[in-house]
């Protein structure tokens, strides 16, 4: 039990009153709800069929003198319109759905003066037996960190009641912050029991007079179960999660040109002198835009290179720079200690060290496994100079993990394995995903080589990744390749525990989206709605981790076909990667003003009119691109190509499609056929996309065997867009 506030205080104690007065009562799925107004607050109360009860505060008034003017309800609730000291109060209450029990509250403000907010309460309470908060106890599983989704999900303990999920409908508050000049992050969470959203306080500029704002959009959903084990836990998170995501208002989506943007963006590549370093007859990418002072890093050259690669295979062309690459991988390879480096070796003498990370012979943890990880993947592809870089430096990844006894520090020197930092933050520890990354690498040497050695070192490292919980995650990419793993992982050994550990992957990397649309400030010149943050704590988005995540979930789909998933899983990654191709073109800063820019960038240059992406975009109140421009960030539009436009041989259009997809089957001059995935009350656009000037034959498009066509719509650039639903088989046929 926590100290509490006297808002809480106050609030607690009118629970007291048996004989409160009440407004409304509705039961839903064996849950008992009533709205309460008392002096300054209107209460939703909760009733769980086990007795515990959770207050919801959807409308406040400081100064008291809350009075309903009117209500009116209808099937699935009530709307209320209250007056108040500080102006009308408009509530709408809903529990909408047949399925899991949920309610909405939406709550607007229309003031009656110019209104400053110093201070606002948060809207649940846990008010206990007598309205005495310390006669509860629950267990805070996680909240909103930043500007991460608006959510705080938790269980009541005592009395052992169930679990909440709550979230904060942020987009909605978007008028609100853009009026006070506020942020949304870090405005839900709280502790004991005081739990929930509170207005950013508005200090300096004030609401306007006379004019409706939405101050509130919450989506609860309720579980009558306490999980006691962590794979409970998880699978809980994630239904609940899918089940708040249903009600939740999303922004539309809109057909980028990813076709063009990839023309532009490998010729800034390949043609910027800003991209590239020479070091003793070789060629180099450099990590950002004209950083020459940083000495080549093996990550950097294999991030660009692996899609690239992919882009390649997938489209037939040839490509010089990946020729180049290749060619300087062996440059990384120290024959002293048999293992590849993160920093060029012949180059290493110019680190200066004015980061812990930039020095000769320090590596951070992840940095080992992830150029291993892209090495085998050349390897499996028949690339041989990878396979013996790959293979040659096993040993020494081996040797570390038994050092690490398989729980990796954040930095270490590679030739005494000493540790340089321990930890991410005091009592923190290390980098908790680096397991999952390295069982990830042995799966790999495993399927490469049919050892069973390091099938058992894929399982030791998987195991360890158990009781993290939300600490598990450190870096979005390495957590989402964990995933991925850990189902191989599932699927090999039949071991269902390695299933549940990839849904606890999913459910970190989940836990850091943004499920809202930053809308104020410099946020309204690019869409943000369900991008992902880097690390635990990074203040911004970035688009290398996105770019990874985005292949890693669609691996992760792949191995998932035949198995039994969870449909939230499904639902969640196919939306998470529609959103990604709707807003990751505005990473490039060729589609930003060039006002929201920093004035001042960390590392290199950033050229506006390039098109290498910015790494990091921020609130809406901050410049983007302050960190730099991403050279490694560059296979964002490689990767997309070969995973979202399917090819039809000899004809003059390809197929587009913005969810995930399997099972393609196309033939000339035949029909094709393939398998959208995702969640079928969910919307996906499927587009006949032009590839020549030429007309388009007419198309036949149907879904599920449906004797229906889908009917389309043709745009102003000549190609065909058509809506369909996840979880559908498509047939397109042409004449």
């Amino acid at each position: 039990m926590n100290g509490i506030s006297p808002w809480a205080a106050a609030a607690s104690s009118v629970f007291t009153d048996n004989a409160l007065p009440c407004i409304y009562t509705k039961n839903h799925n064996d849950f008992a709800f009533s709205i309460h107004n008392t002096t300054d607050s209107l209460w939703v109360l909760a009733t769980w069929p086990k007795g515990g009860r959770i207050a919801f505060r959807v409308a406040y008034s400081p100064d008291g003198g809350l009075e309903v003017k009117s209500k009116r309800e209808n099937d699935n609730g009530i709307k209320l319109l209250l007056n108040a000291v500080i102006g009308d109060i408009t509530v709408n209450i809903q529990f909408p759905g047949d399925g899991q029990t949920t309610l909405r509250y939406t709550t607007t403000l229309k003031p009656h003066t110019e209104l400053l907010i110093p201070f606002w309460p948060r809207d649940i309470i846990i008010p206990g037996r007598d309205g005495e908060p310390d006669n509860t106890a629950g267990k805070i599983w996680a909240k909103q960190i930043g500007t991460r989704s608006g959510m705080v999900y938790f269980s009541v303990t005592r009395p052992k009641s169930g679990s909440v999920f709550y979230l904060q409908n942020l987009s909605a508050l978007n008028d609100y912050c853009q009026q006070t000049q506020t942020s949304a992050g870090e405005t839900v969470g709280g502790e004991w029991p005081e739990l929930g959203f509170a207005l950013p306080p508005a200090l300096d500029k004030p609401l306007q007079a006379d004019k409706e704002t939405i101050i509130s959009d919450a989506i609860i959903v309720f579980d009558d179960q306490v999980p006691t084990k962590e794979a409970d836990m998880v699978e809980q998170y994630l239904n609940m999660l899918a089940q708040a995501y249903l009600q939740l208002p999303k922004p539309d989506t809109k057909y980028q040109d990813w076709l063009e943007t990839l023309k532009k963006g490998l010729h800034d590549l390949i043609e910027s002198p800003g991209c590239w370093s020479q070091v003793a007859g070789h060629s180099y990418f450099n990590a950002y835009v004209s950083d020459y002072v940083t000495p080549p890093e093996i990550m950097v050259q294999l991030a660009v290179l692996l899609p690239l690669q992919d882009y390649v295979d997938w489209g037939g062309e040839k490509m010089e720079a990946i020729k180049v690459i290749k060619e300087a991988l062996p440059t990384f390879y120290d024959e002293k200690l048999k293992t590849i480096m993160r920093w060029l070796p012949a180059a290493a003498d110019k680190l200066e060290g004015e980061e812990e990370q930039k020095e000769p012979m320090t590596m951070d943890s992840w940095y080992l496994h992830h150029p291993l990880l892209n090495l085998s993947r050349l390897a499996l592809k028949g690339e041989k100079i990878a396979e013996q870089l790959f293979l040659d430096s096993l040993e020494f990844a081996i040797k570390v993990a038994h050092h690490f006894k398989y729980d990796w520090p954040v930095f270490y020197k590679m030739d005494t394995l000493e540790v340089i930092k321990a930890e991410t933050a005091p009592g923190k520890g290390g980098e908790h995903d680096v397991p999952g990354l390295y069982a990830h690498v042995m799966l790999q040497a495993y399927e490469l080589t049919g050892k069973k050695r390091y099938l058992n070192e894929a399982e030791t490292a998987a195991k360890r990744l158990q009781g993290l919980g939300f600490d598990l995650f450190y870096q979005a990419n390495n957590t989402a390749f964990s995933a991925g793993a850990l189902l191989r992982l599932s699927k090999i050994t039949g071991n269902k525990v390695y299933k549940e550990l990839s849904y606890l992957c999913l459910a970190n990397v989940l836990k850091n989206v943004r499920l809202w649309d930053c809308d104020y400030g410099y946020g309204k010149n690019f869409p943000s709605f369900f991008c992902l943050f880097p690390l635990s704590d990074a203040p911004y988005t970035a688009v290398y981790e996105e770019q990874e995540v985005f292949c890693a979930l669609h691996d992760y789909l792949r191995h998932a076909e035949g198995e039994d998933i969870l449909p939230s899983v499904s639902m969640l990654l196919a939306e998470y990667i529609k959103y990604l191709l709707n807003r990751a073109i505005y990473y490039y800063p060729t589609m930003l003003p060039k006002d929201m820019l920093s004035d001042k960038v960390k590392i290199g240059e950033v050229d506006p009119k390039l098109w290498i992406a910015l790494e990091d975009m921020h609130d809406g109140w901050e410049k983007s691109g302050e960190v730099g421009q991403e050279v490694y960030g560059a296979g964002n539009a490689f990767g997309i190509l070969p995973r979202h436009y399917l090819r039809v041989p000899n004809e003059n259009f390809m197929v587009y499609v913005d969810y995930p997809t399997s099972s393609f089957i196309g033939q000339k001059r035949k029909p094709i056929t393939f398998n959208i995935l995702g969640d079928n009350r969910l919307e996906c656009r499927l587009v006949i996309v032009r590839t020549d000037d030429k007309k388009l034959p007419t198309f036949k498009v149907m879904a599920n065997g449906q004797k229906q066509e889908v009917k389309g719509k043709t745009t102003r650039s000549g190609n065909i867009e058509y809506v369909l639903n996840g979880g559908q088989s498509v047939k397109i046929s042409w004449s």
